[in-house]
């Protein structure tokens, strides 16, 4: 085994920017440090600033490649004492044992890792995300942290930085919301620190920034339009862009992220949307530039049956809107004048023209056109399990935040509450119970009159007032559903005229 103590074995030939000499030839600038020209002892350097540095390089036993050992002893008094240190080191790497003190690097270069890191292994996968982190992790937390090296990061440093953003919170120059996000990406780097240096977690007894007092939507600012101005706001879109006519539609009528209307395509082998069945398949997502992810922000495909009045818009958009040739040799079903994909912003202004020429009240965004599906959803009475597999949404916590309580159904709430309490509308068990019978009835009346049409004329017909606030879901299997993208690993719904079935 080779071990090599001190100077290269040609000493008339240093190391690249080792050997520059200063004032007097007594000391040297090496290894970043500024030692004594020769060693005092093998491999032992009497540093200018008090202490010793130490060198040395051994062959890996484990890798058969050479191996450096390259220290500085500040503390350590005499030569002596740092050539033991020296040879322990060596002992340790002849030995075989693994290095249990990786160097730990600064939080900017640490950063930059776990995000590459991140981005190779696909859980940052959009090219939105990995500009979100690139802009946080610039703007934010490498000026603010930077400097540190991951195990000197203490929570105290966190707070510090907390107060300062907090002051921007308090100014309305920040939302408590993005900064909760900005804290989010420090915590997943904290998190690979921790296990990758085995280090205390920095942000143990951080608190989250506080939103009870932040609203994203209001009374006053709702971003979502009442079922009886759809079709005014609608009507408006049509005349002034048509453009956009067709996609805003389908927008607020299915709820879908504009992430994934923008990718579908309406022709080729790979179409999602399939004209002679009337399904629209969404399994893709784009967010900026060219890139396109082959899956969803959720990872979940669904497959919507088309009601004919959807198919008509959508014949018209392709009939009437898509006439440059650039568009024409596009697959896409809603494409840029160039035949590519529509930015983020392309509803930005169309949406602002619409909501002025309406004399809307307050600002209208196309993020508003999922607040406004889960808004007429309610109103048409459709049950939340198919309003969630329309839209896509993955909870009901998300259903929730993008739902808005209007005036006149908490009204139409507290007013039957009233009857009851003031006992004007109450009914007894048994009332209750031979209404349920009742309307039970009249469903299997209706189930064996589509059998046999002669039935349906002895069948009384359903009543109609009072409709419930749900609708009715089930579950089925399509036997084609495999046909339009789901994968093995991939959730997919597949809704059919409130027909919901879920399989894997």
């Amino acid at each position: 085994m080779m071990i090599i103590i001190g100077e290269p074995s040609n000493a008339n030939a240093p190391e690249r920017g080792e050997a520059r000499a200063v004032a007097g030839g007594k000391w040297i600038e090496r290894w970043k440090d500024v030692v004594s020209a020769a060693p005092e002892l093998p491999g032992v350097w009497r540093r200018r600033r008090g202490g010793f540095h130490v060198r040395a390089r051994v062959i890996d036993p484990r890798t058969g490649k050479m191996r450096e050992v390259n220290r500085e002893l500040a503390d350590v008094a005499t030569a002596k004492a740092a050539l033991v240190i020296l040879q322990t080191e060596v002992d340790k790497i002849k030995a075989g044992a693994v290095d249990t003190s990786p160097v730990v690097p600064q939080f900017h270069a640490f950063a930059q890792q776990v995000f590459a890191r991140k981005t190779d292994l696909g859980k940052i996968k959009s090219a939105a995300g990995r500009l979100k982190w690139k802009g946080i992790l610039e703007n934010h937390l490498v000026p603010a942290f930077g400097d540190f090296y991951v195990d000197q990061l203490r929570p105290m440093d966190i707070k510090a930085w907390q107060a300062k953003i907090a002051a921007l919170i308090k100014r309305d120059e920040m939302a408590p919301t993005t900064a909760n996000t900005i804290l989010g990406v420090l915590q997943q780097i904290t998190d690979e620190a921790v296990d990758d240096f085995d280090i205390r977690d920095p942000l143990r007894g951080v608190d989250p920034f506080d939103t009870r007092e932040h609203s994203t939507y209001t009374e006053e600012e709702p971003n979502s339009l009442a079922p009886d101005v759809v079709p005014h706001f609608l009507g408006k879109m049509r005349e002034l862009h048509p453009e956009h006519y067709a996609f805003t539609f389908v927008g607020i009528t299915t709820g879908l992220r504009p992430s994934t209307l923008r990718p579908l395509r309406r022709e080729g082998p790979s179409a999602d949307i399939k004209w002679t069945d009337g399904i629209l398949v969404i399994r893709r997502s784009h967010t900026i530039g060219a890139e396109v992810m082959e899956t969803t922000k959720t990872d979940l495909h669904q497959r919507l049956a088309l009601p004919r009045e959807m198919l008509d818009v959508l014949r018209w958009h392709v009939d009437n809107v898509l006439l440059p040739s650039k568009m024409r040799m596009s697959d896409l079903l809603f494409p840029s004048v160039t035949g590519g994909y529509r930015s983020r912003s392309c509803l930005d202004k169309p949406f602002g023209n619409v909501a002025a020429a309406i004399k809307l009240p307050f600002n209208f965004t196309p993020r508003g056109m999922r607040r406004t599906y889960q808004d007429l959803a309610r109103s048409l009475g459709i049950h939340d399990a198919v309003t969630r597999a329309i839209s896509g949404h993955a909870t009901v916590e998300m259903q929730m935040h993008y739902s808005t309580a209007r005036s006149n159904e908490v009204r139409a709430a507290l007013s039957q509450m009233s009857s009851v309490a003031s006992g004007s509308n109450v009914i007894s068990l048994d009332q209750a119970r031979e209404k349920r019978a009742q309307a039970k009835a009249r469903r299997a009346a209706s189930e064996a009159g589509k059998t046999n049409p002669g039935l349906a004329a002895l069948s009384p017909a359903p009543s109609t007032s009072n409709p419930s606030s749900g609708g009715e879901s089930g579950g089925e299997l399509s036997n084609r559903s495999a046909n339009y993208g789901a994968g093995e690993e991939i959730r997919t719904l597949d809704v059919n005229l409130g027909k919901v079935a879920l399989y894997h």
